[in-house]
C-alpha cells in the first residue's frame, strides 16, 4: 500500500468525507468529468498553437489533427500518469477518459473557434460548478472540499467519481479491504467535523 501523495486511501478518504450524501454523490459524477472537458477545451482555446509538434508522421493515427500538444495536453497528461501511479487498473482507465477528453476539447475547440468555444465552455464550468455547490448546500450540508484543500479536491474528484461509478456496478476496489478502511476513515472525519460544528454552535 503506497504512502505519502500516493496514498489513495487517504485521498478518497478526505474527498469522501465531504461526499457522504448519494445524492451529492450522483451530482459529482455527472458533473465532475465535464468540469475537466470544459476546463481542457478552456486551455486549447487558450494555446492554439502547439508547444511542439507531434512525433508522429502525418496522419499515422485517426483523430491525429486534434492531438495537439498544448497547455490542455500537460494537464490532462499529468492527470492521467498521476492517476495511473494511485492504482494501475482503474488509474489506466482514468488515465484513458483523461486523454480522450484532451483529443475531444482539441476537437471541440477547433470546431468551435475561439468566440464561441470560450462562451461554450465557460457556460458549461458555471452550469456544472453551480449544480455541484447545490450539491454540498442542500444536500450534504457541507461546504465543498476545495474550500479546505483546493489542490486535492481539483485533482482527486475525477478519479473519486470514477472509483464510486467502478465500486457500485462491478463492486470493484483497488484491493481488498479498501473500502472498508476508507469507509472507516470517512466516519472518523465526518464524526470530527460533527463535533466541532456542534462546539462551535
Amino acid at each position: 500500500m503506497a504512502r505519502g501523495i500516493l496514498d489513495l486511501e487517504k485521498h478518497f478518504a478526505f474527498y469522501g468525507a465531504y461526499h457522504s450524501n448519494r445524492i451529492n454523490v450522483g451530482i459529482h459524477v455527472v458533473f465532475v468529468w465535464p468540469i475537466l472537458f470544459t476546463a481542457l477545451i478552456l486551455m486549447a482555446l487558450a494555446s492554439p498553437k502547439p508547444l511542439m509538434p507531434l512525433p508522429l508522421p502525418a496522419k499515422t493515427l485517426p483523430l491525429q489533427d486534434f492531438m495537439v500538444i498544448n497547455y490542455s495536453f500537460l494537464f490532462a497528461g499529468f492527470y492521467a500518469l498521476f492517476y495511473t501511479a494511485l492504482d494501475k487498473r482503474a488509474g489506466s482507465l482514468a488515465a484513458a477518459m483523461c486523454l480522450a477528453c484532451w483529443i475531444g476539447a482539441n476537437a471541440a475547440a477547433q470546431k468551435m473557434g475561439f468566440s464561441l468555444g470560450w462562451k461554450v465552455a465557460a457556460g458549461g464550468q458555471i452550469f456544472c460548478w453551480t449544480a455541484q455547490f447545490i450539491g454540498h448546500g442542500v444536500f450534504e450540508r457541507r461546504a465543498p472540499a476545495l474550500l479546505d484543500n483546493l489542490v486535492q479536491a481539483l485533482l482527486m474528484a475525477p478519479f473519486f467519481v470514477l472509483l464510486e461509478v467502478l465500486h457500485d456496478v462491478f463492486g470493484y476496489e483497488p484491493y481488498p479491504g479498501f473500502y472498508k478502511n476508507v469507509r472507516n476513515k470517512v466516519g472518523a472525519e465526518i464524526a470530527k467535523f460533527r463535533s466541532g460544528k456542534s462546539k462551535k454552535v
